[in-house]
C-alpha cells in the first residue's frame, strides 16, 4: 500500500511590489514626448559620454578587471542562493550590536514602520542620504503625507526634490538637468539665497551647503538606504562622493536604513571586490571619496537608536523565478545606462519607474508585474531596448540583460492572451506548414514590386504593418522566390555549375599525413 501526496509544485508567488514601480503611460508613447526635448537630449549626451570615457580609463588600469567582474557574479549568485539564510544572520548580528531590525513585506508596510518610528522620537522633520529604496517605495509622499518633512541632502537629490521633479539616473538623479535650470531652482526654491547667485557649480554647491548646515546641525532624526549588508558582522555600507551621507550617518541621534533584502553581502572581505567595482562602473573613481560603515549602536559616538528595515518588495517573487532573480545581483552602478543608446536618447522619465535603463526594464517587471493593471506599462519595458548587449558588456557583475529581456519578452507574449500579433503570427505558420499555400503566397507576395520604388524598397505600407515602415524602409520581394528559380533553368546550371567547382577543389587539396 502507498501513498500519493501530490506532484511538487512551485510556492505561489510573493506579492508584487508597491511604490513608484509602475509609470502612467506605456514606454514607447512617454519616450516619444521625451525624444522632443532637445535640452534633455544634450544634458544627457554629454553627461553619459563623459561617465564612459572615465570608466573606460579607470576599468583599463586593472589587469584583472574581468576576474574582479567574474568574483563579483559569482559572490551575487551565491548571496542569491543563500538569501534566507544570509538575512537571518544579518538580523541576527544586528540585534546583537544593539541595533533593531524590521521586516516589510512591501513599501505599505515599510512607509508605515519608518514613519512610526519618526513619530517616536518626536521629530517632525528627518534628513535623508540619497537611497533608490525609499524613492522606490514613495517614503517622502507618505511622510509628508502624516505631517514629517524629509530633507534630501544629496545635491542632486536635493535638486530633484526642490523642483517637485523625479530622478531620472540611479547614480545621477538631476543628469537631465544643466546649471542654468539648477540655478534657477535654488533661486526660486532655496529661502534666503543670494539673489546675484550665478551658475558657477561651485557657487552651486556652496548654495546648497549653506541650506543644508542648518538640517544637519539640528534635526534628530535620518533615514538613509544602504549599499551592502554584511551578514558575516552587522555591517552596513554606504558609499557617496560629498560627504553628505556621513553627516546624516553620524550626527542624528537616530538612524534608520532601508535596505533591499538583495543587497546583503556573505562576508566582510566581499567587500574588496565590490568597492573595487562599484566606483569604477558608477562615477569612473577610483575608489569613492566617502566610504561610511557602521555596525550597530556603538555608546558615546553616533546614532544611538538604530534600525534596519529590511525590504521585499517583490524582491522574493524575483527571487522565486529562475531567470528574472540574476536582476537582484545589480549593485546599482548605472553602467548599463551610461552605455545604453536607447535610455541616452529617450532619458529615464520614459520608464516610469524609480529604476530606468537597461536594468530597470528588467528588475520593475519583476518586481511589480507586467499585468499587474489594464494596458500595463510595464509590459513595454521588456521591448525599450536594441539588444545590442552594451549592458551586458558594462555590468560589473555580469548580468545578462540581453537573454533577460528576451525572456521577459516570452513571458510577456504567453500571459497576454489572444492578440493580433499572435493571430499573425498563428496565420504565419498555417502558411508556411502547407507547401502549396506557401508558393502561392510567395507569388502573392511578388506583386508587392509593384509599389515599390526606385531604390527596390516600400516606403509604406498598409495596416496593421504601417507601424514597422514608420521607422524603417522594407525590400520590395523579389522578382521569383529561391524555390522558383532553384527550379528554373538557370537555377538547375548555377548548382550544377557550383558542384563541379566544389569537386575541383577536394580533388585539389593534398591528403592530410597519417
Amino acid at each position: 500500500m502507498s501513498t500519493f501526496l501530490g506532484m511538487p509544485a512551485a510556492p505561489p508567488r510573493s506579492p508584487y511590489g508597491t511604490g513608484n514601480l509602475r509609470g502612467d503611460r506605456k514606454f514607447p508613447e512617454a519616450a516619444h514626448d521625451e525624444l522632443r526635448n532637445e535640452q534633455l537630449r544634450r544634458n544627457l549626451g554629454r553627461a553619459t559620454r563623459t561617465i564612459r570615457t572615465k570608466r573606460l580609463c579607470v576599468t583599463g588600469e586593472l589587469p584583472d578587471w574581468e576576474r574582479l567582474r567574474d568574483a563579483g557574479s559569482a559572490i551575487k549568485t551565491d548571496t542569491m542562493n543563500r538569501l534566507p539564510e544570509l538575512l537571518e544572520q544579518l538580523e541576527r548580528k544586528v540585534t546583537e550590536r544593539g541595533g533593531t531590525v524590521h521586516w516589510a513585506r512591501d513599501g505599505v508596510e515599510a512607509n508605515e514602520i519608518v514613519t512610526r518610528l519618526i513619530r517616536a522620537t518626536g521629530s517632525r522633520d528627518v534628513i535623508k542620504v540619497k537611497s533608490m529604496a525609499t524613492q522606490e517605495i514613495g517614503l517622502n509622499e507618505h511622510l509628508e503625507a502624516a505631517g514629517i518633512t524629509p530633507y534630501e541632502t544629496d545635491l542632486a537629490e536635493l535638486i530633484v526634490q526642490l523642483a517637485d521633479d523625479k530622478p531620472s539616473h540611479i547614480l545621477v538623479p538631476a543628469i537631465h538637468r544643466n546649471r542654468d535650470e539648477i540655478r534657477q531652482i535654488f533661486l526660486d526654491e532655496i529661502p534666503g539665497v543670494d539673489p546675484d547667485l550665478d551658475n558657477v557649480p561651485a557657487h552651486l554647491a556652496a548654495a546648497a551647503r549653506a541650506y543644508l548646515r542648518e538640517k544637519f546641525m539640528t534635526t534628530k532624526v535620518a533615514v538613509s538606504g544602504a549599499n551592502f549588508g554584511i551578514a558575516e558582522t552587522g555591517t552596513l555600507t554606504v558609499v557617496e562622493s560629498e560627504g553628505n551621507g556621513r553627516m546624516c550617518l553620524t550626527l542624528p541621534d537616530t538612524l534608520i536604513t532601508v535596505m533591499g533584502i538583495e543587497k546583503v553581502l556573505p562576508r566582510f572581505q566581499d567587500l574588496e571586490v565590490f568597492l573595487q567595482l562599484l566606483p569604477r562602473s558608477s562615477t569612473g573613481e577610483r575608489m569613492n571619496p566617502y566610504t561610511s560603515m557602521w555596525t550597530g549602536v556603538t555608546p558615546g559616538d553616533g546614532p544611538q537608536d538604530f534600525h534596519l528595515v529590511l525590504l521585499d518588495n517583490g524582491r522574493t517573487a524575483a527571487l522565486a523565478d529562475t531567470i528574472g532573480r540574476e536582476a537582484l545581483n545589480c549593485i546599482r552602478c548605472s553602467a548599463c545606462l551610461n552605455v545604453c543608446p536607447v535610455y541616452e536618447r529617450a532619458g529615464g522619465h520614459a520608464y516610469g519607474s524609480t529604476y530606468p535603463g537597461p536594468i530597470g526594464a528588467v528588475l520593475t517587471p519583476q518586481l511589480a508585474g507586467m499585468h499587474a493593471a489594464k494596458d500595463d506599462p510595464n509590459s513595454s519595458l521588456p521591448y525599450a531596448s536594441s539588444l545590442c548587449g552594451a549592458c551586458f558588456d558594462a555590468c560589473p557583475v555580469k548580468i545578462d540583460i540581453p537573454s533577460m529581456l528576451v525572456e521577459l519578452r516570452h513571458q510577456h507574449t504567453e500571459q497576454s492572451g489572444t492578440t493580433a500579433e499572435k493571430l499573425a503570427m498563428k496565420a504565419a505558420a498555417g502558411v508556411m506548414s502547407k507547401p502549396k499555400i506557401f508558393a502561392a503566397a510567395q507569388k502573392a507576395a511578388s506583386l508587392g514590386r509593384v509599389v515599390g520604388g526606385r531604390d527596390g524598397t516600400i516606403s509604406r505600407l498598409p495596416a496593421p504593418l504601417s507601424g514597422w515602415s514608420d521607422s524603417r524602409d522594407t525590400a520590395a520581394p523579389p522578382k521569383q522566390s529561391f524555390r522558383s528559380w532553384l527550379a528554373s533553368a538557370e537555377g538547375a546550371a548555377t548548382m550544377r555549375a557550383a558542384a563541379g567547382e566544389g569537386a575541383g577543389r577536394t580533388a585539389e587539396e593534398p591528403e592530410e599525413e597519417q
